[in-house]
């Protein structure tokens, strides 16, 4: 009985369309008020299945799921509709497998029932799945239909899929079913989806085909291709399509602020993103959390740590209701930056506890922070939130994170056993292991990897032949490290970039051939920046070359007038030298400009808690146990012919103010801040406990000479991360060594 009786209020159209309002409105206080009308009349027979549908689809609009499922509930003989609304409820809700159960227990879903769980596919990055139902779709298609939507679902869906082949088959072969069925020319919604397939694949060029080939291009084709230009850092051309965009009158919206955002930042142009922003405040973007993600992410890459970072929570507290994607672009910046990686933690933590369940990219961004701080304790605990928590994709992207939070850790056993346990592994993977084993100055394993790799064809990208050449540089093998570097083009088409040439710079100075090193600066096809002469710097100290040092300092600080490495690097270098007035005259030149050195520190973590020296530290409250270990392990090292090395020293003889006569050079270098570190956490620790020592900076010749003979005489696996590399003492022998 599909009649309203005669003594209800309203007649049937008018609640009908009262209904329709509420749905359109989202007003579910007077769509409750509706509803219990409707539940009366049922008692009086009353069943309207429009009506039914309606209410369902009220709730589920308004976000009320428990609503909607009950009102599904009291539908009698639901019909394809029916289903297809409480399906999309379902998916709209990120609950995949009940969409997944209410789908099979359609009698005869419809195209919409398939459209609807394809994009729920999708939103997961499930492409298995979402591919399956498409085949469903194509064998019916007499029945079903293919529309537009079918088609941009699945596409979407294959942007998602593993392995850059796989993915790029799949999306070449959908583009020509939508070309050769006419969906491209008939569906704006197929070309965007086109589009931004080719964009995360990275195939900028035909990304660009695409758009120049569409025929009629909505706001979102624009900011797709905004986007596709500031991700391969073309921000110029980002910038002038939205200008084009503005004088061709189409509406800006927030996805298109975000995206010209994205253009400043991978411009690093500060200043004009400044300007931008001050522009969105005057039209009211700035306090959205879509255009505020955009904001933090340009401050937190373009400014200096501290300033950028505090620009970046004024953004953030202007916005009134952060989203889970604005907390993420927070932790993000904050672990961008060392010295803010405990903020970074804080920050995850505020995320929870106001409500926000972490997903995919905020454990990548916190797994980043725990490497930075080298704790393996809360790296473990981040890790095993991970695994309870249901991560709806990019379960391999949180896995990589941890490969490489782990070796970072100095934990390489751990971050080998992940990558063997993971059920599927990509570039990345492999990426990240071949990192850490190069890291630990393990050439053998890296290079092994690397060949698996190409056994297995997966294609290595830039980032592989960074960490492949970084492993050969560890290692002294010159002539491999060329034979890799000319196969990045020759074999795969990859044109060196400014870290590959640091790589070979860095590899044949380390190896003496600092003419060789000098002469890549000068013929490399782009103008060389701060890490291609800090490379150069780095070898000329290592080999004592003080005129080419002078150079290349020379060059870095016109690049970097306030980075205090040249000056530091040099004045150690007079002084090793015995050029004391040249060492002075560089200080006093740092002294003039501003410029300070960072304070050399080593940090160690005993039962959770992270303990920071610094050389000579006077502060920790178990110091004098750490000097007096220190003065008894010292008699023990001299036993075993240890000669303390002081140069390292960095004093002028005839300086009394320094006291520098011989004894008091040994006495500052077994006070450096590595060598406190590491007694402190031989005392901390039961005997055969492997340690784990951090420094901020290169690790001294004489701690590396020192530490050698500690791990013999004291039975222990000691490890220093330094900024450069993994120094793993055992048995008297360092994993270097002795080559770094």
């Amino acid at each position: 009985m599909n009649q309203i009786p005669c003594s209800w209020p309203l007649p049937l159209q008018t609640f009908q369309n009262l209904l329709k309002t509420c749905i359109s409105k989202r007003n579910l206080l007077t769509g409750k008020s509706l509803h219990a009308l409707y539940i009366k009349a049922s008692h009086s027979h009353i069943n309207n299945i429009f009506i039914s549908n309606h209410f369902t689809l009220l709730y589920s609009k308004c976000g009320s799921l428990s609503n909607a499922i009950s009102s599904f509930n009291l539908t009698h003989h639901p019909n394809v509709f029916s289903y297809n609304t409480i399906l999309h409820a379902y998916a709209k809700n990120s609950l995949i497998h009940l969409a997944r159960q209410m789908f099979d227990q359609i009698p005869q879903p419809d195209l919409v029932s398939y459209n609807t769980l394809i994009a729920a596919y999708a939103d997961r990055g499930e492409c298995g799945q979402a591919l399956r139902l498409f085949e469903e779709v194509r064998r019916d298609a007499d029945h079903l239909g293919i529309d537009g939507f079918t088609v941009s679902g699945v596409i979407t869906a294959t942007a998602c899929c593993d392995g850059d082949d796989v993915g790029l088959n799949l999306i070449k072969q959908l583009h020509c079913f939508a070309v050769v069925g006419g969906f491209v020319d008939a569906y704006a919604s197929v070309s965007n989806a086109i589009l931004t397939c080719y964009n995360r694949k990275g195939l900028l060029r035909e990304a660009r085909q695409v758009f120049r080939e569409m025929g009629s291009r909505d706001e979102v084709s624009w900011n797709s291709m905004i986007v596709a230009f500031g991700q391969h850092r073309e921000g110029s051309e980002a910038l002038v399509l939205f200008k084009e965009m503005l004088s061709m009158g189409l509406r800006v919206d927030m996805f298109t602020m975000a995206s010209v955002l994205t253009a400043f930042t991978c411009l690093k142009d500060l200043v004009g993103g400044k300007q931008f922003h001050a522009m969105m405040i005057k039209k009211g973007f700035h306090r959205n959390s879509h255009v505020g993600s955009g904001l933090i992410d340009l401050y937190s890459k373009c400014a200096t740590s501290c300033s950028g970072m505090l620009d970046c929570r004024k953004v953030f507290e202007d916005i009134p209701a952060p989203d889970s994607v604005l907390w993420n672009t927070m932790i993000s910046g904050y672990s961008q930056n060392e010295d803010l990686s405990e903020d970074a933690l804080c920050c995850f933590r505020k995320m929870q506890h106001v409500g926000f369940r972490p997903d995919d990219c905020s454990f990548v961004c916190v797994i980043r922070a725990c490497s930075n701080l080298s704790s393996p304790s809360v790296g473990k605990q981040v890790h095993a939130l991970a695994m309870k928590s249901d991560i709806p994709h990019n379960r391999v992207s949180v896995n990589n994170a941890f490969i490489a939070m782990y070796s970072k850790c100095g934990n390489l056993k751990d971050a080998r056993r992940l990558f063997d346990m993971m059920p599927e592994q990509n570039t990345v993977s492999l990426n990240s292991m071949i990192a850490g084993y190069a890291q630990h100055g393990m050439e053998v394993e890296s290079l092994q990897l690397f060949q698996l790799m190409l056994q297995k064809d997966i294609t290595p990208n830039r980032i592989t032949f960074v960490s492949v050449l970084s492993a050969c540089a560890h290692t002294g093998k010159v002539e491999e490290g060329q034979l890799y570097f000319n196969m990045m083009k020759e074999k795969f088409g990859i044109e060196p970039e400014a870290e590959h040439y640091s790589c070979m710079i860095d590899l044949l100075g380390r190896a003496g051939k600092l003419k060789e090193a000098e002469r890549i600066i000068e013929t490399m096809p782009f103008n060389p920046g701060s890490f291609e002469w800090a490379a150069l710097l780095g070898a000329c100290r290592k080999h004592g070359n003080v005129e080419l040092a002078m150079k290349a300092a020379k060059e870095f600080l016109k690049l970097e007038p306030c980075n205090a490495f040249p000056y530091v690097m040099l004045s150690n270098m007079y002084a090793s030298a015995g050029r004391w007035e040249d060492a002075a005259t560089v200080k006093r030149l740092m002294r003039e400009r501003g410029v300070k050195k960072k304070p050399g520190c080593s940090w160690i973590e005993i039962n959770k808690k992270v303990h920071v020296f610094v050389a000579e530290d006077t502060s920790h409250p178990m110091i004098k146990e750490i000097h007096e270990y220190m003065k008894e392990m010292l008699m023990k090292m001299k036993q075993a012919g240890y000669v303390p090395d002081i140069r390292w020293a960095l004093v002028k003889d005839d300086d009394e103010e320094a006291a520098a006569a011989e004894e008091e050079k040994e006495r500052r270098l077994l006070y450096h801040s590595e060598k406190l570190a590491v007694a402190f956490g031989l005392i901390s620790t039961e005997e055969g406990v492997p340690i784990l020592v951090v420094k901020n900076l290169r690790i001294c010749g004489d701690c590396h000479n020192a530490i050698k003979l500690i791990s013999a005489i004291a039975g222990r696996e000691i490890t220093v991360r330094d900024t450069h590399r993994f120094h793993c003492f055992k048995e008297g022998q360092c994993s270097c060594r002795d080559y770094w």
